[in-house]
C-alpha cells in the first residue's frame, strides 16, 4: 500500500513548528549568542521538512535578526534586536544597590540572557508597593516583611503570583512569605538585627568584648564607661525605627491576644511597659535623642568614631564597608528573652504582569548560586541561598570575623507579627511611646493611651 503524500497543511504545520521551536529557544535563552544551530540536514529530519523546506524557514528567522547565515559553516544565533527584547519593569528597593550590589546582578543577567531588557524603577521609602502592582507598573518587585505584612492587612496577596518553594532557601524565610500553602514572594536577602562595636575602643579601655550573656544592664556599665565627653558616646541607636524598637517589646515575652479578646489587654504593669521604660534608660543615657532623627545616623557616627555601639543589620554594615575601623558584631543583650527582630527582602511577581516567562527568568536568576554567591562576596547582607550564605573561602572585601554569627542565634529570630500587631497598631504605639521617651508623658499616662489602642485595634494580624 502507497503512504499517503502529506498534505500542504501538514506540512505547513511542520515548519511552523521548525520555526516557532527555534525561535523560542533563542528567545528564552536556551540557544546562546554564537551557538550554531543543527545542520538543515539534521533540522530537516528533526521535523520530516525538505532541505529546501528547511532553508525557506531559516530565512524566516535570519529576516527577524535571530540568526544569521555563515557561509560554508552554518546558522548562527545572532539574537534578538534591541527594539524586539522581552521588556521586564522591575521595582527595587533603592538601599539595594548597596545592599545587594543589584546593578552588578542586573548587568549579569543583561548578558547571560540578552533577549530581555531589565527596567529598573527605585522605589523610595513611603512608596505605596501596592499603587505600583495595581497600576500594572511592575513585572518583578522587591517586598520586604513590612510591606508583605501591609499587604495583607489591606488585602492585596492576590496581586502577587504563586511562586514554586525554593528547598536551598532557609525554611523560616520561606515560612513568613507563605499565604495558604502557595509561596508568593521569593526570599532574597536577610538580616537579624545585631550589635556593632568597635574592638579598638573596646582594647583601649581592657573591657572584654560582647557575647551573648549580655544584659542591658551589663550594656549600660560598659558604655558608660566607653563614653568620652565632647569626643565619643558609648553606645547609639536610633529608638524611632520600626525596624529597631520592637526588639524591647519581643524581649519581654508579651505578645496581644487574638482579635476576640483584644479588647480587655492590660499594658500598664505589664511586660511591654518594661520593654518600654528599658528603651528610655537607653535613650535618655544617650542624651542626643532630640538631634539625631535617622535611622542612617549610626552607621555614620560610628564609622566617624562618633559611638563605640551601636544596634543595626547585616544590611547597614554594608555603609561601614570603605570606614577605616577594626571591628566586629555580637548578639544583641537581653532582659528577659534572648529575641531579636528579623528582616527580610524578597522578590514578588505581579500577577498582571504581560511578561511572566522573562520575569521568572530573571527571579530565578537572582536566586540561582551564581548571583546569592555575589551578593555573598561583595556585600555584607546575607543571601537567602543556604549554599551561597554559608560559603566559605577566599574573601575580596573586609568583613567582621563573626559575620556568620546570624547561625548562632536562628533560636532568637522573631518577626515584628510575633508581637500579634499589624504595623498600623505598632506605628500607633510608636506615637506614644516617643512622647514618653521624650518625657511628654508620664508612664501610666502613656500605657493608658497605648490600652486604647491595642484594645480598638482593627488590623488583627
Amino acid at each position: 500500500m502507497i503512504a499517503e503524500r502529506p498534505s500542504r497543511k501538514t506540512f505547513r504545520i511542520r515548519l511552523d513548528e521548525m520555526v516557532s521551536e527555534i525561535r523560542n529557544d533563542i528567545i528564552s535563552g536556551r540557544r546562546q549568542i554564537g551557538d550554531f544551530l543543527p545542520s538543515e540536514r539534521t533540522l530537516g529530519e528533526m521535523f520530516r521538512l525538505s532541505n529546501k523546506s528547511v532553508r525557506a524557514g531559516l530565512d524566516i528567522l535570519v529576516q527577524e535578526g535571530l540568526i544569521e547565515k555563515i557561509p560554508k559553516v552554518g546558522n548562527r544565533v545572532k539574537g534578538l534586536p534591541d527594539d524586539k527584547a522581552i521588556p521586564v519593569r522591575f521595582g527595587y528597593y533603592t538601599t539595594l544597590v548597596g545592599e545587594a550590589d543589584m546593578a552588578n546582578l542586573i548587568s549579569s543577567f543583561h548578558k547571560e540572557y540578552p533577549h530581555i531588557r531589565v527596567t529598573p524603577i527605585p522605589i523610595a521609602s513611603g512608596d505605596s508597593v501596592q499603587h505600583y502592582l495595581e497600576a500594572g507598573l511592575l513585572d518583578v518587585c522587591t517586598l520586604n516583611y513590612n510591606d508583605f505584612r501591609l499587604l495583607a492587612d489591606n488585602g492585596g496577596l492576590d496581586l502577587l503570583e504563586g511562586l514554586p518553594e525554593n528547598p536551598d532557601i532557609y525554611g523560616y524565610l520561606t515560612t513568613a512569605f507563605t499565604r495558604g500553602g502557595q509561596v508568593l514572594v521569593q526570599p532574597f536577602v536577610f538580616s537579624p538585627v545585631v550589635l556593632c562595636y568597635n574592638r579598638q575602643h573596646f582594647r583601649e579601655r581592657r573591657i572584654h568584648e560582647p557575647d551573648s550573656s549580655w544584659t542591658w544592664d551589663h550594656l549600660q556599665r560598659v558604655a558608660t564607661e566607653l563614653a568620652v565627653p565632647n569626643v565619643r558616646l558609648g553606645f547609639y541607636f536610633y529608638a524611632g525605627s520600626n525596624n529597631r524598637w520592637p526588639v524591647f517589646l519581643l524581649q519581654s515575652g508579651m505578645s496581644l491576644p487574638g482579635s476576640d479578646e483584644a479588647r480587655n489587654v492590660s499594658v500598664c504593669g505589664s511586660p511591654w511597659m518594661d520593654g518600654l521604660a528599658l528603651c528610655k534608660r537607653l535613650i535618655t543615657s544617650q542624651r542626643i535623642y532630640q538631634v539625631f532623627d535617622s535611622e542612617a545616623d549610626a552607621e555614620e557616627l560610628f564609622a566617624q568614631g562618633k559611638t563605640s555601639i551601636i544596634m543595626t543589620t547585616y544590611f547597614r554594615l554594608n555603609e561601614l564597608k570603605k570606614a577605616d575601623i577594626d571591628y566586629d558584631i555580637a548578639p544583641l543583650p537581653h532582659f528577659r528573652n534572648p529575641k531579636t527582630l528579623l528582616h527580610a527582602i524578597g522578590l514578588s511577581l505581579n500577577v498582571k504582569s504581560k511578561q511572566k516567562d522573562a520575569a521568572r527568568q530573571f527571579i530565578d536568576f537572582l536566586l540561582s548560586f551564581r548571583s546569592q554567591l555575589l551578593i555573598r562576596q561583595r556585600t555584607l547582607s546575607i543571601p537567602s541561598l543556604i549554599q551561597a550564605a554559608e560559603w566559605t573561602g577566599k574573601e575580596i572585601m573586609r568583613r567582621p570575623s563573626r559575620f556568620h554569627l546570624y547561625r548562632e542565634i536562628v533560636p532568637t529570630f522573631c518577626w515584628y507579627t510575633d508581637l500579634g500587631m499589624s504595623l498600623f497598631t505598632m506605628q500607633s504605639v510608636l506615637r506614644e511611646a516617643k512622647l514618653y521617651w521624650a518625657g511628654l508623658e508620664t508612664e501610666e499616662s502613656v500605657c493608658r493611651k497605648i490600652e486604647q489602642i491595642v484594645n480598638a485595634r482593627n488590623a488583627a494580624v
